[in-house]
């Protein structure tokens, strides 16, 4: 199987999130809960520690959400895509985000997911967006973005590549907060008269 390159459209279900009216209610035990902006982002995914229980007023039943669907932020500078992995709960999401859902099975939705938050679409969106003050992304110009859909072997490899490049990523922010430790800790200790015992002990442990 070569590469295909094809719409979105073609490969994907487009729709809004849950139409809340104003602020989102907040209604612990609930069981219901509700992803925002503020609890997503490029690199974690959906951080489901700060997502709020709330309440669904009205007779339609809701659209849950459910494993491998694709939320979109479709409002704001910055248009990226996160996943949704496992999850037992009952789960909605706020209307800046458009829901996607494949309908191509040779196309896995992490690689979509990887895919939409690279250079090549990130500069398609930049030049989609609309708004002077507040910038968002018409349903239909999400829908006509082109992707590229390699084979599924193609696709596991990259994903595998993209998993070891961000733990090495994180290894190395890791590596430099505790380095910034060190240096304010030194600093501390110097302004306050110490020995800096800091250091003594970095160099043993560099010998």
């Amino acid at each position: 199987m070569k590469e295909i390159i094809l719409n979105l459209i073609h490969a994907v279900t487009v729709s809004s999130g849950h139409p809340f009216r104003g602020k989102i209610p907040e209604k612990p035990g609930s069981g219901i809960y509700a992803i925002q902006m503020k609890d997503v982002s490029p690199e974690g995914g959906v951080n489901w520690g700060s997502v709020i229980e709330t309440e669904v007023i009205g007779k339609k039943q809701p659209d849950w959400l459910v494993p491998g669907e694709i939320l979109f932020v479709a409002r704001g500078s910055y248009n990226y895509a996160v996943l949704i992995e496992e999850t037992d709960k009952q789960v909605i999401c706020a209307p800046h985000f458009y829901i996607l859902r494949a309908t191509d099975p040779s196309l896995l939705p992490a690689f979509l997911v990887w895919q939409l938050n690279q250079r090549p679409l990130q500069k398609y969106f930049d030049s989609a967006a609309e708004g002077s003050v507040t910038k968002s992304i018409r349903r239909s110009m999400l829908e006509q973005a082109e992707i590229t859909v390699p084979p599924l072997e193609t696709q596991h490899k990259i994903l595998g590549l993209h998993k070891a490049i961000q733990q090495e990523k994180k290894l190395y922010a890791e590596l430099i907060n505790n380095a910034d430790k060190l240096m304010h800790t030194l600093a501390r200790d110097l302004m306050a008269g110490k020995t800096p015992q800091t250091v003594n002990s970095h160099r043993k442990s560099q010998s």
